[in-house]
């Protein structure tokens, strides 16, 4: 493994489960990405505010962070545009069906013990486990 950071993965996934439980106690509504938007882009718009308010915070949370003097690490994208287009609506497509995306089962159901998402989380896995072997060691990609 390359830049293994176990210091900053855990303070992130405490940050991140902390985060999702405060919304929690201080809302009384799931920390679910696809549920926000989704509520947000479905007419007629319910708690616009908050929901403004949270996915502007998606956005501006990096910026804050360098403008307070931190650096991003560098991204880099292998992919096409149109495989990116194809890979996104496959994960909407898997968020609606599977009713919630990863954020709102896999931190927010798993921590109220919810067996829904605990399936939905084994799924997501198994099928992100299954397509990295198949595009890395079968495809070759």
């Amino acid at each position: 493994m390359d830049n293994f950071t176990p210091i900053s993965a855990v303070t992130g996934g405490l940050m991140i489960g902390a985060s999702a439980a405060l919304f929690l106690l201080l809302n009384g509504r799931i920390a679910g990405i696809s549920g926000i938007l989704g509520g947000l882009l479905a007419p007629p718009s319910r708690g616009a505010g908050w929901r403004l308010a949270f996915l502007a915070g998606l956005v501006l949370a990096p910026l804050a962070y360098v403008g307070a003097g931190f650096s991003l690490p560098p991204a880099t994208v292998g992919a096409s545009f149109p495989l990116l287009a194809v890979a996104g609506l496959l994960v909407g497509f898997g968020a609606r069906l599977g009713a919630g995306c990863t954020s709102g089962h896999g931190v927010c159901g798993i921590g109220r013990g919810s067996l829904r998402s605990f399936v939905a989380t084994g799924t997501f896995m198994a099928v992100a486990i299954a397509t990295v072997f198949v595009t890395r060691h079968l495809i070759g990609a």
